[in-house]
């Protein structure tokens, strides 16, 4: 089966709302804790290794990076909750945050990203709160998977679903095996309704640079 993420292309960054796309185009947001694997789950479910960047120092992405998909847009969030981070730059990116998860009308679900071994933290929460507060479907990766064994994964994944509830779906991934993959990525072509027998041309690029 062809990848449609595979012909996603990025097409800017912006530090404010504002600077967005005002258009109807659907969006699907990326979010999580700045070491949960985002970047990495990203890349690999549109099968390109530098879409997103995967930086070694947690906390770099404090913009936030739209690319374009067949059918619409992902949106790659600033990453939360990592300490190093001067608390004045924690606080515009949980505004940044906040405002696009209460405010963005193109928005239709989002991908939460928790690393198993940490998973449903405060930040967490409050993405799943603010997601239920609009009425926003929201699909959870427990990425890194791979560190624990098959019998701790499952006992995790079945935790999680139980706190989360029917709040959110969730699955077990890893970046590093593709555990989880195919299911991820026919959860994406659903929100976005993709047809799985078609064809794509590249989508998203030209549009600028990183803006301030």
């Amino acid at each position: 089966m062809l990848n449609p993420f595979a012909q996603a292309g990025f097409i800017l960054s912006c530090a404010r709302l504002d600077q967005l796309p005002a258009d109807a185009l659907p969006e699907i947001a990326f979010a999580g804790r700045s070491n949960a694997g985002k970047s990495s789950a990203l890349n690999l479910i549109c099968g390109q290794k530098q879409l997103a960047r995967v930086s070694k120092t947690p906390g770099r992405t404090q913009l936030i990076n739209l690319f374009g998909v067949p059918g619409g847009r992902f949106a790659d969030l600033p990453g939360y909750g990592y300490a190093a981070v001067p608390e004045q730059v924690r606080r515009d990116w949980g505004k940044l945050i906040g405002s696009y998860m209460d405010e963005r009308q193109n928005l239709v679900g989002t991908v939460l990203i928790m690393d198993i071994r940490h998973p449903l933290g405060d930040h967490d929460r409050q993405m799943l709160a603010w997601a239920d507060h609009r009425g926003l479907r929201v699909h959870v990766l427990l990425t890194k998977a791979d560190k624990l064994g098959f019998g701790a994964a499952k006992a995790t994944l079945l935790k999680v679903q139980k706190d989360v509830g029917t709040s959110a779906t969730v699955q077990l991934f890893s970046s590093e095996t593709r555990a989880g993959l195919p299911e991820a990525q026919k959860q994406l072509r659903d929100w976005l309704g993709i047809d799985e027998t078609a064809t794509f041309a590249k989508v998203g690029g030209g549009l600028g640079d990183a803006l301030s």
